[in-house]
């Protein structure tokens, strides 16, 4: 394989020295899941939407927020009315002119009853979005620091109403798509590319980059060798068993940092066997995190025992209890499965779901091996992503690989989608009125210090029904070809494509 990829490298940097140094080839995990950034939520979608699709503020290639459509802001003493300046004459690509109500429109059309967006729970600490004049201010329920990120997202951006009021649900079908950010949507091959161009009509100018192709690449090795070979110029990710080797050989192609996500199964607690909370406790004591992140993975991921990852909330005293020696772990897993009336003579068994990827498979097939320790069996199912999630959104599952990549760098953020009232994002259909009230009275609170405590609290609750079975922390891994300025790594793993440019050498 290495003298296969130094032989189509030097043919392919040559072919790739030869492209339009305006494009950038960006290898996303999977095919987009949709347009709309009000009704898409996996991390493809959400990258692709961002750079179409521009808010009060947006993300530098820091992960930080900065001002976007919004030139300026003032905040009230209590922290619960914030009064955004717009730039003047901003104009969606297609010359219509940007005012405030689409900010109004956009908080309505995620919370009106038929819109299936997975955003409402994300959203839940605005009370009210007013426009006047050049103006919009946004009125909270409680204080909440980090207003600028929440904004920042592409679902609560300035999308093109005069469009969406013409055409429904059809508004996305138009090319080139109407957008308010550096890009537009040209072209879309289904499973090849999704073709972005320079929005002509930005506030900002022209983007480094005239032209973002997106491709598709759900097999990291594929990506990589297309990557190495010069045939891309960066790639989401790549196999984490071939770190040590990309470290070795292509070092200036690696990055890595730490990353706000946490990697989990969902177990489906609306019906046996994972209804009952002393299954999905038992099946989280038989798993060895730490052989699985640290010797399995080996990506610098720290195992997970608790749902938020330590850069947003410190675990509390008793969070690592399970660090407990695996012979003692099993002894406790096999006693909770005979409380709940599974053994020898009743086995437990079930169906878990992954979606394609060799890494997801890694960790099930693992997983399963270690159930198999307190006699229980898992059957292994493989789908490509969009039926994977798809199935989740029905409930037609009985344990699933899942995640959770942070939208905000705040503890709600990962707490909020397990909420009763979170919809679709609820995958688990976990509802405990206890844990939503605490959560509340978390959101509540104004002072840092007391406010992580009760999130402590809230996460606790969680963590003891363990409606997911957090695995590991994300380490966010990329490749991206050496002559690409503006990536910069950073922890929320932003990435605009607009500070994205191919330098020729």
């Amino acid at each position: 394989m290495i003298i296969f990829l130094v032989l189509t490298g030097c043919a392919a940097a040559e072919e790739s020295a030869q492209r339009d140094t305006g494009t950038i080839i960006r290898l996303g995990d999977a095919e987009a899941r949709g347009l709309d950034p009000q009704l898409v939520s996996d991390s493809v979608s959400i990258r692709i939407a961002s750079d179409q699709f521009e808010g009060l503020t947006r993300f530098d290639n820091e992960g930080k927020a900065i001002a976007g459509l919004a030139e300026s802001w003032t905040i009230s003493d209590d922290g619960k009315r914030w009064i955004f300046q717009l730039r003047p004459a901003i104009k969606f690509s297609d010359g219509t002119p940007i005012d405030g109500t689409v900010f109004t429109k956009a908080l309505n059309r995620i919370r009106a009853e038929d819109s299936g967006s997975p955003h409402v729970s994300l959203f839940a600490i605005i009370d009210r979005i007013e426009s006047a004049n050049e103006r919009v201010i946004v009125h909270l329920r409680a204080p909440f620091p980090q207003l600028l990120d929440l904004l920042a997202y592409p679902a609560i951006a300035a999308l093109p109403f005069h469009l969406i009021e013409e055409k429904g649900d059809q508004w996305t079908s138009v090319r080139p798509l109407v957008t308010s950010g550096p890009y537009r949507l040209i072209n879309w091959r289904l499973n090849q590319a999704m073709t972005l161009k320079a929005n002509p009509h930005w506030f900002d100018g022209r983007p480094k980059s005239g032209t973002v192709i997106w491709q598709p690449s759900d097999d990291q090795q594929s990506a990589m060798r297309l990557l190495l070979s010069g045939g891309a110029d960066v790639a989401t990710n790549f196999p984490s068993n071939r770190l040590a080797w990309l470290t070795e050989k292509y070092p200036e192609y690696v990055h890595k940092s730490s990353s706000l996500a946490t990697y989990y199964f969902v177990f489906n607690t609306r019906r046996p066997p994972f209804d009952d909370a002393r299954v999905r406790r038992a099946l989280s004591a038989a798993v060895d995190r730490k052989w699985i992140a640290e010797k399995m993975i080996a990506a610098g991921n720290a195992p997970a025992y608790k749902l938020v990852p330590h850069a947003l909330l410190a675990p509390d005293k008793n969070t690592d209890a399970a660090e407990q020696k695996r012979s003692q772990r099993l002894v406790f897993a096999k006693s909770l499965l005979k409380e709940a009336g599974y053994g020898p003579k009743r086995p437990l068994d079930f169906e878990m779901r992954f979606n394609s990827s060799a890494e997801h498979r890694r960790v099930a097939a693992a997983m399963a091996a270690m159930w198999r320790e307190i006699g229980v069996e898992a059957r292994l199912l493989n789908s490509e992503a969009s039926l994977h999630f798809d199935a989740m959104r029905r409930g037609d599952f009985d344990i699933a690989r899942s995640g959770w990549i942070a939208d905000l760098p705040a503890p709600e953020n990962f707490l909020a989608i397990h909420r009763i009232d979170a919809g679709l994002q609820n995958y688990a259909g976990y509802a405990n009125p206890d844990y939503d009230k605490a959560l509340d009275i978390a959101l509540m609170e104004a002072d840092p210090k007391i406010r992580e405590q009760k999130m402590q609290a809230a996460e606790a609750i969680l963590m003891s029904d363990m409606p997911i079975l957090p695995l590991y922390f994300y380490t966010s891994k990329a490749l991206v070809a050496p002559n690409i300025s503006g990536w910069k790594d950073n922890i929320a793993n932003v990435h605009p494509s607009h500070y994205l440019a191919r330098q020729t050498r």
